[in-house]
């Protein structure tokens, strides 16, 4: 009788690497010195020109407003603390740089620079190591910013230079709460004059268009699994990826056309064709549709098992068999009560489509306009080919796969 399972005895604090878990930690290849330089270069930024520009002359405009608001406001009331400080200008990067960003949010400038300002006022206060204090600020005010939901980075600048200078808690009221005001403010009006929604306030929960590939859940839930501060609004973010999906979409199946899709050559039944042989060709061929053209071989309707099935009375099941084969024999008379040729049971109303036509163009009159087949014409409204819904599945199948 075999022994029973018993698991590696650790040894100290580890345990045992089990063979293959030993193989993997060898064969593993480590960063290289030219991936880890790699991964210090600058990201390639992804706004123009006109963006940029839009960006620093905001910047720039909204400290300059600030400064010469609080300039002359510490002037008047006669007050000896600095009207303008240093974290403001990292304020401003945000504001005009990146308005969407939940940093860069009315409430994380006002609020973050504030309540930084008191946490390193206090710390100031409380702890007289400076190195100590600095320390104890910058991590207390990131604590209490993330507590108020007014995270932003340069509230980290506000505590530890309060935490250092020596400022007092007048500091937090002026400059940091009024500077950040006016800056606030200054980035709305220019944010708003220059085609930028600012604040960007969130949206109301929102589902994913009809077809996408994700939900609103399944972005809560990669969100909750990442686990990490990103510097996008969640409104933001459902966006890009939902243009990132249309963009992928289009890139894989938006040029190809109905003409590489298509069944070129489809069989044809003319107006007169008799019901008999329709049906006959129908089976043969293995088709639920049969295009019905003129001499010229353009499209004049479209002929399908559906139209046969509802001039034999598919409504009344029971010997319905019967009455189809009494609908396809013909009585050979010169005039009958009973259709006899494809132009009296046919569907008149076809819709077609051009052969350059692109396939994506299709997808909505196949799922939603209830259409089973298409005829396909040329430049010269002649038949040339029919499409199905199933030549569209096997298409973006065939489109969707990887290379190789």
């Amino acid at each position: 009788m075999a022994a029973p399972y018993r698991p590696p005895r650790p040894v100290g604090l580890f345990l045992p690497v089990p063979p293959r878990a030993r193989l993997a930690c060898v064969t593993m290849r480590s960063p290289s010195w030219a991936d880890l330089a790699a991964r210090f270069r600058p990201a390639t930024a992804r706004v123009d020109a006109r963006e940029r520009l839009r960006a620093f002359a905001g910047a720039g405009l909204g400290i300059l407003i600030t400064a010469l608001i609080a300039r002359w406001w510490a002037l008047r009331t006669g007050m000896a603390a600095p009207w303008l400080v240093a974290p403001l200008g990292a304020s401003a990067v945000l504001v005009f740089a990146v308005p969407a960003s939940p940093l860069a949010q009315p409430w994380a400038v006002v609020g973050g620079n504030t309540v930084s300002a008191l946490v390193g006022s206090a710390c100031a206060l409380l702890i007289p190591d400076p190195a100590w204090a600095g320390a104890v600020a910058v991590l207390a005010a990131i604590a209490v910013m993330f507590a108020l939901r007014c995270l932003h980075p340069p509230g980290g600048a506000s505590a530890l230079l309060a935490a250092l200078g020596g400022v007092g808690f007048g500091f937090a009221l002026f400059p940091m709460l009024v500077d950040s005001l006016l800056l606030v403010l200054a980035g709305m009006l220019y944010n708003g004059l220059t085609g930028r929604r600012y604040p960007h306030a969130p949206q109301a929960p929102a589902t994913a268009p009809a077809g996408s590939r994700f939900s609103a859940a399944d972005l809560d839930a990669a969100l909750a699994h990442y686990n990490q501060v990103l510097d996008v609004s969640r409104d933001d973010l459902q966006d890009i990826l939902q243009y990132a999906e249309s963009a992928a979409y289009e890139r894989n199946f938006g040029q190809l056309q109905c003409a590489e899709v298509m069944s070129a050559g489809p069989a044809a039944v003319q107006f007169g064709t008799p019901l008999e042989e329709a049906w006959t060709l129908m089976r043969a061929r293995g088709v639920k549709a049969l295009p019905v053209v003129d001499r010229s071989q353009r499209v004049v309707g479209i002929l399908t098992r559906a139209d046969f099935l509802r001039h034999a009375g598919w409504d009344q099941r029971e010997g319905v068999g019967e009455r189809l084969r009494s609908l396809l024999r013909r009585d050979g008379l010169t005039h009958s009560d009973k259709p006899e040729t494809v132009g009296q049971i046919m569907t008149r109303e076809v819709r077609v489509v051009s052969s350059h036509r692109r396939i994506a163009e299709l997808v909505p009159l196949f799922a939603e306009a209830g259409h089973h087949h298409l005829p396909v014409i040329d430049a010269d409204k002649r038949l040339v080919g029919i499409i199905t819904q199933s030549d569209v599945v096997r298409a973006l199948h065939r489109a969707s796969r990887p290379a190789g």
